[in-house]
């Protein structure tokens, strides 16, 4: 048997990809391998965070269904911003729950509107006259003034009290005053002297003529302050509210906001000089309560001080 020399192996070369012949056409990978590029961040849409969620039966990890589908979600709703409740048109002060302490403003309110106890109230009448009481009507006398004795006024509920009160039938000789008012002998001298040095004057300046007579609102009369908080002075007879004056030739003067010119020059001199000899002065506008009258009082005040207004 004849053998001839061995010939060597070749040695095995790399597998390598076929080349494409030309004109032949090249499949792209399927779309599920090819990358997405990330959004940049100035374009990409606001989202909201994604939440972790178990996959369903027949869908992969990533979102796919196993049979290389893509999984389509319905659109989320947009969200809905809450709306504020209605501001209502005048909130009130809200209501205190049952069991609940008082309000502490309510509280002092009806504080400040319990009459305030006055020392005067305690004042009654004496079997005998004050010497005081009977040097005042000695006064009045003297200066032609026509008033009588009443009995003594004192209310222990309220506190209104009188124990010497006259009544007043003329401010003077010459000067008379209705209706009769009721009041303690202190005031009856001061309205009398002050009608005298100060009314008659400003009439016959202003108007050439004199003071015939004088009309008063309020006297004596039992009630606290319209404000609340303490007797007020006509309580103790120590008030008069003078409303209109009348002059010897008929005309009248009525006290009010909006007067006459001259008439209004007659009651601002009357009441600038009352501010003094009485110790409460007030008038229109003041106050809703003193618009058609002049308030005077002889109220005790601190170091003798005035309040007038």
């Amino acid at each position: 048997m004849l053998t001839g020399p061995t010939l060597a192996k070749a040695p095995e070369l790399p597998q390598t990809a076929p080349v494409p012949q030309l004109n032949q056409q090249v499949t792209p990978p399927p779309p599920t391998e090819i990358p997405v590029p990330e959004p940049r961040p100035a374009d990409a849409p606001a989202a909201e965070p994604p939440q972790a969620t178990q996959p369903q039966s027949g869908q992969s990890q990533n979102g796919q269904r196993q049979n290389g589908e893509p999984k389509t979600e319905p659109p989320e709703p947009p969200a809905i911003a809450p709306q504020p409740p209605e501001k209502p048109a005048r909130a009130g002060p809200p209501a205190s729950p049952p069991g609940a302490p008082p309000n502490p403003a309510e509280a002092d309110k009806k504080a400040e509107q319990k009459i305030v106890p006055d020392p005067r109230s305690a004042a009654i009448a004496g079997k005998e006259m004050p010497g005081e009481e009977l040097a005042c009507r000695r006064r009045l006398k003297s200066m032609g003034v026509d008033f009588e004795e009443r009995k003594p006024e004192h209310d222990t509920a309220v506190g209104c009290s009188i124990p010497y009160p006259i009544v007043l039938k003329t401010l003077g000789k010459s000067i008379a005053i209705g209706p009769e008012p009721e009041l303690n002998c202190q005031m009856a001298e001061a309205a009398v002297r002050f009608a005298a040095s100060v009314i008659q004057p400003a009439a016959k300046a202003e108007f050439g003529t004199d003071i015939k007579s004088i009309g008063q609102a309020s006297a004596f009369v039992c009630r606290p302050r319209h404000a609340g908080g303490k007797l007020s002075e006509h309580a103790f007879g120590n008030a008069l509210d003078i409303a209109s004056f009348t002059l010897s030739d008929g005309k009248e003067i009525d006290v009010g906001p909006t007067p006459p010119q001259k008439d209004a020059k007659f009651l601002d001199t009357v009441r600038k000089a009352a501010c003094g000899p009485f110790k409460t002065v007030l008038g229109p506008g003041s106050d809703a309560d003193h618009s058609l009258h002049l308030h005077f009082d002889l109220e005790p005040r601190r170091n003798g001080g005035t309040f007038c207004q």
